[in-house]
């Protein structure tokens, strides 16, 4: 079923590209970033930094977290956010940087990730797809909304076991295979998409590609027309 529904997903859509970014630290800052923010004032943040000549770890401990925070203000939040990036990074380089933690397990660099203050599992998982290129599948708020939706997951499902869900029902039991990263990082993107286009809060199932194999298709059309009149 998931592959069905990843096969539908691509032909309505096309490839995504994500995650935009053009290095992996890049990727790592985004990830903190876009913390309960868009994406849009992500990019502003990024690029304040970039302007700033900023986007390095060790450039990032040097200019304090008050100069830090002024500089990614468009992301809001921007002194907490200060704080863990700073957080973030001072890890990082203690660490050796993205040559010495890529030797690492994704495991334990799972568990290192989560060890930062200010790093979640999501972001944690967002780093270890997106930048170290790992089969870690990301669950965030879309994923449960659309998944919940097609009642192929239950709501009371905590993040680990929808992670595992998907891990292993995409995956099976060859966690190496080297063609998981992509696909994990393709149907996340997917996901994302047709959350914003179609399986929003309200959902709007007239533009939805997915209506032939969800069950709340009915409900969701009824409440629209209900809401509406």
């Amino acid at each position: 079923m998931l592959t069905q529904i990843f096969d539908e997903l691509l032909a309505a859509y096309g490839p995504q590209h994500w995650w935009p970014g053009n290095s992996p630290f890049e990727v790592m800052v985004g990830a903190i970033l876009t913390q309960n923010t868009a994406w849009t004032n992500v990019e502003k943040a990024i690029a304040n930094l970039k302007q700033q000549r900023y986007l390095a770890p060790q450039r990032i401990l040097a200019i304090g977290e008050a100069a830090l925070a002024d500089c990614i203000r468009p992301a809001g939040y921007f002194n907490v956010k200060a704080r863990r990036l700073t957080n973030f990074c001072s890890w990082y380089v203690e660490h050796g940087e993205y040559v010495a933690l890529s030797a690492w397990t994704t495991h334990d660099l799972r568990l290192g990730l989560l060890s930062v203050n200010g790093v979640g599992p999501e972001t944690a998982d967002d780093i270890l797809l997106y930048a170290f290129e790992r089969p870690v599948f990301v669950i965030d708020a879309y994923t449960r909304r659309l998944f919940v939706r097609l009642g192929i997951v239950e709501d009371a499902w905590d993040y680990e076991m929808l992670r595992a869900h998907f891990e292993a029902t995409l995956g099976g039991t060859d966690a190496s295979d080297t063609a998981l990263p992509a696909l994990f990082n393709e149907y996340h993107a997917l996901i994302v998409k047709h959350a914003k286009e179609a399986c929003q809060k309200r959902p709007r199932c007239q533009q939805c590609v997915l209506t032939a194999c969800c069950p709340s298709v009915k409900h969701n059309v009824e409440q629209s027309k209900t809401s509406t009149n």
